[in-house]
């Protein structure tokens, strides 16, 4: 990415989803946008069915977002889609990284791939964060390593990582 680049659309912010003239940003506007432009069943559920699953996965979202703050700052997605390299963890950073470690064993139940026994968002977005250490180089607790390897490996994710790769060169 060019040092000048401010992101895509009206908040010049990423993610963006661009979908023929339509471009919208924020992540959970483009999850919501797209589990109501391509509903089940006709295209793949994004979010769980059980109503009580699906208002959690939303919540580990909002979570991800708003109290990992140092990670984010010290680990931000150039890291993971370009291979940039930061300076070790601060105080703050290897804390917030204490508090995702805490809160991913707690939610992943031993020996499930997934959050709620099938994949949805929320499984990448929380594959995301960890990835954001993993593929840094600082250390992750095993179990979640490999849950973000796991999770990086869908086909989904694949195909975005390379169209991101594409676009940024």
């Amino acid at each position: 990415m060019q040092p000048t680049w401010q992101g895509y659309g009206q908040t010049r912010r990423v993610p963006l989803l661009q979908i023929d003239d339509f471009e919208l940003s924020e992540s959970s506007a483009i999850a919501e946008y797209l589990e109501d432009r391509f509903a089940p069943p006709t295209w793949e559920r994004i979010y769980p069915l059980d109503l009580e699953n699906r208002a959690r996965a939303r919540q580990i979202q909002a979570w991800l977002r708003s109290d990992l703050m140092p990670i984010r700052e010290e680990r931000p997605t150039d890291v993971v889609f370009a291979g940039a390299k930061k300076a070790p963890l601060t105080a703050e950073g290897k804390a917030s990284a204490e508090k995702l470690f805490a809160m991913a064993e707690h939610l992943l139940v031993l020996g499930q791939p997934n959050l709620f026994g099938e994949w949805c968002i929320a499984d990448t977005d929380l594959a995301l964060m960890i990835n954001r250490l993993v593929l840094h180089g600082d250390e992750v607790p095993e179990r979640l390593v490999d849950y973000a390897t796991f999770q990086w490996q869908r086909a989904s994710v694949q195909r975005f990582i390379a169209l991101s790769a594409k676009q940024s060169g």
